[in-house]
Formats: C-alpha cells, structure tokens, sequence
C-alpha cells in the first residue's frame, strides 16, 4: 500500500504513454449490405468492416459473433468463420496497430425477406479480445527523462523549486517561533489571539487564495495598490501575481528580484507558520521554569536567555519541523497554482509535473519529473538525517 504508488510513478516514467493511450483500443466494425435483393435468389453480401482503433497498440485473439438475418440464405461465409444455426463466430487472430480488413457473408434472397426485409444492422456484432495495455508492455523508453533533462527551463524551474522551498520553510519556522514566543507569554486576549494565528492554517486555501488575488489585484479593485498609490510608494498600481522580476541596486550592484515568486513565498509563510508555531509551543510549555529563574537570577538579559536556554533545547523541534516543511513546500501544487498559475516566474517542478501530464497529455514525462521531485527529497532527507540535531528531551 505505500510502495505501490511509488512504484507505478517509477514505471510509468519509463513508458512512451500519453493521456490517449490509457482509452484501451477497440475493434470498430462497420455493417452493411452490398448488393441490390429484388428477386428470389439474387445474391449479396454482408460486409462487416473491421478496424482497430488504436495506431499504436495492437490486440490479440479477436473473436467476432453476430446473428444473421433469418430470411437470409447463407451461401458463403469466410474461411476464418463458422455457422451454426443462425449465429456466426468468426476467429480473426491479432490485429496490429491500425490494422482494417474485411469480413464477407454471401447470401441470397428468399421469398420470405422480400415480403418483409429485414435490416442486417438489427443485431450489433459482438467481439472478444485482448487489448494490449501500454502501462504493462515491454516497450521502454529514456525519452522521457532526456525531454525533462534537455527542457531549456529544467534549471530555472529547479532555482525556482529550491528558492521558494527553503525561503517558504524557514520563513515559516522564523516567524512560528516568534509567534510561539508571544502565545508563550500571558496576557488578556491570549487564547483569542492564537485562534486568529490559527486562521491561515485552518482557512480553505481555495478562500484565500481568492483574497489574496483580489488584494493584489493591480486594477481598480485591488486595495494593496491602491493604499500604495495613496500613500505616494508607487507612481502606479504593481502587477504582484504577474510581474516576473524588476531590476534592484544595491551597493552599485544590480539584483534581479522575483516579485511573484517572492508574492508567493509570502503567502505560504502567512498560511503555514501556524502549524510550527503549535508545535514549538508545545514544545517551550514542556520546559521548566527552574532553569530560567536560576539565569535570571544571574542577570541574563530575555535575549540571552532565548539564545542560550531555550533556542538548545527547540532545535530538537525544529530539525523535524524543518523537514516536514522541506518535503510539504516542495511537493505543494495548489497555492501556486491558485494565485498564478504558474506563470511569472513562479513555475516549480510540482506544477511542471501537472503541465506535462495533463496540459500536455504526456503522462510519461509527467512521472519522469515526479521522480525527479523523488530523488531531489530523498537525497534531501538522507542529508538531513546524518546531519541534523537530535533533541535530548
């Protein structure tokens, strides 16, 4: 149940599959009845034009049956098929990729289907067979790692994965901490305050996702801009969710600066910071209190006591929380996808796996990203693991 998933990603990064090629192919079959039936004994045949419907998975083992007309005199049936009393089975063997041929039935006309003719298409026929399935056949390819690889944007969108990863999770856990500080204090209002920190958190991203746009909208209604222009920041309204990058000096140098991307990191420290704000509190309410009292005795200032009481005994906490955080921000999709899109800048691997699979119909390359976003947290956690503090607690 765990590995299974993982498995089939893996696999399907290795087929040439794309969305179409999941509809199984078929075997399509055109009736008719060639020849005019004006007098007892003309004779006719019953032609079922047969194609597969896929150009490139072939089917096994065809079987076709149908039910003739009973009026109808048989006078020949095709070398590959049987009657037996009105019913024809005929065995057509494989087909390939795209594959048509004919299947003919002579017959003769009756005094009895000219009194009442009867259409040859009243009874469908009916087919058995084996459709290859292109998920489970031998056939392999590297193309779609190469189409990922050799992308021209594979890199910007990688910079663009990483940067909005670890600028999103430590943003979070900076401003968690502080937050968990504040709620670790008393005072009136503490417990409405942290249900109004809880509020991101817990607020469908779909809702806020849809005022953060409209916040930012650069038009008439979007009051970020509009408080900017009041106030006299900006000389006209700035497109946050739709501007790439504008050019920043900085000490005689000049910076290229990711506004939407950097919009983005944002809104995921503003939607996330509460879930590391209850964990670290949960953590600072578990210490004691001797300890603080003994350095406060000893004159040690709130700052000294925060950097060398409690931030030692958080980094335990904080390791973990960096981790979850690391491979939740890496693999998120729906808020970038909800405020951009994607565009401007703001395109990470997770949306770049949604663009192949489903904007471009290539499943394959789709799983071949998904295995990269795989491999880069994997080597991520194993790093992680060798490397990060353990909480004595």
């Amino acid at each position: 149940m765990v590995l299974f998933p993982l498995f089939a990603n893996v696999w399907i990064s290795f087929k040439p599959v794309t969305l179409g090629d999941l509809r199984a192919p078929s075997i399509l079959a055109n009736e008719r009845l060639m020849g005019d039936l004006e007098v007892v004994g003309d004779e006719a045949e019953i032609r079922y034009r047969l194609r597969n419907s896929s150009r490139k998975s072939g089917i096994d083992d065809v079987v076709m049956a149908d039910v003739l007309p009973r009026d109808l005199e048989i006078v020949s049936v095709d070398a590959r098929c049987t009657l037996a009393d009105r019913t024809i089975r005929c065995d057509l063997g494989d087909y390939a990729p795209g594959q048509r041929e004919d299947v003919l039935v002579g017959v003769a006309a009756t005094s009895a289907f000219l009194d009442a003719p009867e259409d040859v298409k009243d009874t469908d026929p009916v087919f058995d067979y084996v459709p290859e399935n292109i998920l489970t056949n031998d056939d392999f390819t590297l193309e779609n790692f190469r189409r990922v690889f050799n992308a021209s944007d594979f890199w910007t969108v990688l910079w663009a994965s990483m940067y909005y990863t670890v600028a999103g999770t430590v943003g979070a856990l900076v401003m968690g901490l502080f937050a968990a500080q504040l709620m670790n204090m008393a005072f009136p209002g503490r417990s409405v305050l942290r249900g109004l920190f809880l509020s991101p958190y817990v607020a469908p991203v779909i809702a806020v996702a849809l005022a953060w746009v409209l916040l930012l909208d650069p038009g008439p209604g979007g009051t970020l801009n509009a408080l900017l222009v009041q106030l006299g920041v900006t000389d006209g309204p700035i497109n946050f969710l739709g501007q790439r990058a504008v050019d920043i000096r900085f000490f005689g140098l000049t910076f290229e600066f990711p506004v939407a991307l950097t919009v983005v990191i944002i809104f995921e420290i503003w939607r996330y910071f509460p879930l590391a704000m209850l964990f670290i509190l949960a953590r600072m309410q578990s210490m004691s209190t001797d300890i603080y009292e003994a350095a406060e005795i000893d004159g040690a200032t709130p700052l000294q006591q925060f950097r060398f009481i409690s931030l030692p005994q958080l980094m335990g906490i904080m390791a973990v929380l960096f981790l979850l955080r690391f491979i939740w921000t890496f693999n998120k999709f729906d808020d970038i996808f909800l405020l951009t899109g994607g565009a401007a800048g703001t395109r990470t691997l997770t949306v770049n796996v949604y663009e192949q699979a489903f904007a471009v119909s290539n499943l394959g390359a789709g799983a071949a990203v998904a295995v990269v976003v795989f491999l880069v947290l994997l080597c991520f956690s194993v790093i992680f693991f060798k490397f990060s503090p353990e909480d004595e607690a």
